[in-house]
């Protein structure tokens, strides 16, 4: 391995680190080897001063004399609330080095995803995902690395490091691996609590090496203090050097300093006064320290704390409301009292300013020796310099944040704008900040509502319990008239949905609702009463709530958004309820504008949400309208990778597209999509609809495949098992748990399920035999035990086909009744089940219905035929199932 000693003037802070320094020569020996290789991520703890930000220029120095290129980034403590702060410094001067041109090619689709979260472009008119702009994020830095191989990327006290960086950093970290990149992060023990103590443990738990760094020895306290005092230091004073500080190297370091300025003799005598030495250089005694400079260089240093970043004379100037020359002559001061000093070239950034404070300690020492009401009334002033200097809403808005309420109305404006800058390049979590203290202020009263109705809609996804609270209160308040206040009671609605309670969203939008004459408001109101009540898996779906969805939906005629959203929840429910099929498809046509989305009803307009578009394509999906329902999951994966939502959405979107393709019998890819829902719906959180979703169709779709094992551990990994959902799933996932205990030889508990799916069925009427196929599997398992009651199962199930009348339902009706029958009627059955399923689109189940003819008549060309299609859609257990009939045959 290349050794790279540190330069003398390294060396200093330095002392007793060879283990991290050798660490880090071995990682970028690694990274350097080839383009090939794989990225390292190192950690280093400890405590303040004890030497972290010195191992990050040391590393920047070894990097750079290998040729690397070196990005690097530090928190701050008092930027921390500002969103995306460290990331922007680590990135934003390479891509602003580009062309626009350049950056969108290099970038690609996330460019407008994570652009404006780093600076580089404004945002788009859609509300931005931050599980999408965090993905951006990452594939920003994979397409950067390969451009400017070997990168290193130092990032210095993430403990400060804003909530927005830090989740990316969480989720880079998870693939640093896979990336050609070393990146080493500085970060004290403790100081966080929350998300942020959660994202730093997963960084700290996918680094190839963690290092807690310790204090000094005594003997290296030794060497250091000879080697910057001169040899002649005596043991007696060197250990009380070490005994002063601690061994802390930056404590060691400044008191050397001052025993220089003081001239004394590092000698026993002297040694009594480190004790007072040191005092000066923290804490109380710093600040001691900078009054002895005088008011003016301490209103400076104030200010300068204050600023935080960005700190150039003349807005310190301004701030201090001092003349430019005096601001100079301060600066001067600060600078030989080692306080302040000019950013080091090597990791310069673009918001550094001309100045920056020596330490962090001394920043944070400074900042907190400020007077309290002073500190609030210098915050409102630096809120207002950084606007007049051209910064926006929210750059400002954490000085805003700082100030004392004071029925401040353009303070409440200011907040709201940046509440939305946030939302705009995604992060919710500063938004809700803004809007929290906008109420502290507090806002007028013809506004108070509005701002809690943003803070609402800012929480919905994040804390529903937090958003319902704030809604409700708007909603109580005067303020909110006509579409405003029907869009926060919808909102409302959906908050106590994601809170699990759906009574009490049903009664939210029933009694508003109420209060409407009739006409579009009242109309939408009612539209979404039924959709909460349609899609909860609990509701006793009494014949009178479907009577009356039928009785509105009949005078529709898809004029407007709210007729649109009542004809798609009709089409669902006829869906559900195992009604004719093709006036299923008419119902859901009239709710189209020219074949496609009306306007409004899109899969990212937020008025409406994703479970109308859903709804639609689902009704399709079980009528054997599989072309109209695959182009709308299409749709919507296309439209939330397009938009950048890369959470919940994109799972439901990629579980959706795998259930087409599980219907459509391409069952290869209904597998690969589904994987990449789940993988998805674990980054949610499981228990949620979405992760059911994505669990019972892989099931479903392994099953299909004759996966049987394979199925199994998926349910047992992600808990495919009661209690299930209140919201309903697609297919019923009774039925499916109940043929996949049936396919591991539980058949007690396989029957049992099944018996519960067709109670559950009955309680909402939900009679389609395809969308709950729970009769098919109980007639053929009680084929045996009890055939009596398995014939009239296959009776019921031939019935309801029927009624809905698709080829599918019909044709797997004949295949359940022709396991029931032997000689001959088998055979005709099998044949006629054929017959129907060639002409339906779902490949798979004809698959399953030749094989079955084959066996039934004893013919080796069906038996060909069937496997050729079940090698097509990938049904491996139907191929071998096959193959064995053939066999003996």
């Amino acid at each position: 391995m290349t050794q790279v000693r540190p330069t003398p003037a390294a060396s200093a802070s330095l002392w007793e680190r060879d283990e991290e320094l050798a660490a880090v020569e071995e990682a970028l020996d690694t990274l350097c080897a080839d383009h090939s290789s794989s990225g390292s991520l190192l950690v280093l703890r400890g405590e303040a001063g004890l030497g972290k930000t010195a191992l990050l220029a040391e590393t920047r120095r070894i990097a750079e004399s290998r040729g690397c290129t070196v990005w690097s980034a530090r928190g701050r403590e008092t930027l921390s609330s500002v969103p995306f702060n460290v990331v922007r410094q680590l990135l934003q001067p390479a891509l602003l080095s580009l062309m626009p041109e350049e950056a969108r090619e290099y970038l690609g689709d996330w460019y407008d995803i994570a652009g404006p979260a780093l600076g580089i472009t404004d945002p788009g008119e859609r509300q931005a995902d931050p599980q999408g702009v965090c993905d951006g994020l990452v594939a920003a830095v994979r397409r950067l690395a390969r451009r400017d191989w070997p990168l290193v990327l130092l990032i210095d006290d993430a403990h400060w490091a804003d909530q927005e960086t830090l989740r990316w950093l969480a989720a880079f970290s998870e693939h640093v691996g896979e990336q050609n990149v070393l990146v080493l992060v500085a970060r004290r023990p403790g100081e966080t609590s929350g998300d942020s103590a959660r994202h730093l443990d997963t960084v700290a738990a996918a680094g190839s090496s963690v290092a807690t760094l310790s204090a000094l020895t005594p003997d290296a306290t030794a060497g250091l203090t000879r080697a910057t005092l001169g040899v002649h230091a005596d043991a007696p004073f060197c250990r009380e050097v070490w005994a002063v500080t601690g061994g802390n190297p930056y404590e060691t370091v400044e008191l050397l300093a001052k025993v220089q300025d003081s001239e004394f003799e590092p000698t026993e005598s002297a040694a009594a006064e480190l004790r007072a030495l040191n005092r000066e250089a923290r804490g109380g005694g710093l600040v001691a320290r900078l009054e002895t400079l005088g008011i003016d260089a301490t209103r400076f240093a104030w200010a300068a704390a204050i600023l935080g970043t960005g700190i150039s004379v003349d807005l310190v100037a301004e701030l201090a409301t001092m003349s430019p020359d005096e601001a100079v002559r301060c600066a001067e001061l600060l600078r030989t009292a080692r306080i302040l000093t000019e950013p080091d070239p090597a990791g310069v950034q673009p918001d550094d300013g001309e100045l920056q404070f020596v330490h962090p300690l001394i920043a944070s020492a400074v900042y907190n020796s400020i007077p309290d009401a002073l500190r609030t009334a210098m915050h409102g002033i630096a809120a207002r310099v950084v606007t007049d200097n051209g910064h926006g809403a929210a750059v400002a808005a954490r000085h805003l944040l700082e100030v004392h309420p004071d029925d401040d109305e353009e303070l409440v404006e200011q907040l709201r704008e940046a509440a939305r800058e946030h939302l705009a390049v995604g992060a919710p979590d500063a938004a809700r900040r803004c809007l929290e203290r906008a109420l502290l202020e507090p806002p007028l009263p013809a506004v108070h509502a509005r701002v809690l109705h943003e803070l609402g809609c800012a929480t919905l996804l994040t804390a529903p319990a937090r958003t319902i609270d704030h809604l409700q209160t708007a909603l109580a308040m005067p303020g909110l008239h006509g579409d405003e206040r029907v869009d926060a009671v919808c909102r409302l609605s959906q908050a106590l949905l994601h809170n699990d309670q759906l009574e009490e969203a049903v009664r939210t939008v029933e009694a508003e609702a109420a209060r409407h004459p009739a006409g579009p408001a009242r109309l939408r109101l009612q539209a979404v009463q039924f959709m909460w009540e349609g899609i909860h898996a609990g509701e006793s779906a009494s014949p009178g709530r479907s009577t009356r969805l039928a009785e509105l939906a009949r005078t529709c005629t898809g004029r407007d958004n709210p007729e649109r959203a009542l004809l798609i929840l009709r089409g669902f429910d006829a869906m559900a309820r195992g009604e004719n099929a093709e006036e299923v498809a008419e119902l859901c046509d009239r709710a189209l504008v020219n074949g496609r989305l009306a306007p409004g009803l899109g899969w990212t307009d937020p008025q409406w949400g994703i479970e109308l578009p859903m709804m639609l394509a689902s009704a399709y999906a079980y009528t054997d309208r599989l072309d109209r329902a695959e182009a709308l999951y299409n749709e919507a994966l296309r439209a939330y990778e397009s938009a950048g939502w890369s959470g919940g959405h994109l799972s439901l979107a990629h579980a959706y597209v795998g259930l087409g393709l599980r219907r459509r019998g391409r069952l290869r890819e209904a597998e690969a999509s589904l994987r990449k829902s789940l993988a998805l719906a674990e980054r949610v959180g499981r228990r949620l609809p979405l992760h059911w979703s994505a669990t019972c169709n892989l099931v479903d779709t392994l099953l299909a495949r004759g996966h049987v094992q394979e199925a199994w551990e998926i349910a047992e990994q992600y808990g495919f098992a009661p209690p299930y959902p209140s919201t309903i799933v697609l297919p019923d996932p009774r039925s499916v748990r109940g043929r996949l205990l049936l396919a591991v030889g539980r058949t007690k508990d396989g029957i049992n399920e099944l018996e519960a799916a067709e109670k559950a069925a009955d309680v909402r009427g939900h009679h389609n035999p395809v969308l709950v196929p729970w009769a098919v599997d109980l007639a053929r398992v009680l084929a045996s035990e009890d055939p009596a009651r398995a014939a009239r199962l296959a009776t019921e199930v031939r019935r309801q086909a029927e009624r809905l009348g698709t080829d599918t339902a019909i044709g797997e009706a004949l295949r359940c009744a022709a396991l029931l029958e032997t000689g001959q009627r088998a055979v005709r059955l099998a044949e006629q089940a054929v017959a129907y399923l060639e002409a339906s689109p779902c490949l798979y189940e004809h698959a399953a219905a030749r094989v079955e003819y084959g066996i039934a008549a004893r013919s080796s060309a069906e038996l060909r035929r069937g496997i050729t299609l079940a090698r097509s859609c990938g049904a491996d257990g139907l191929v071998l199932q096959a193959e064995a009939a053939l066999a003996l045959q």
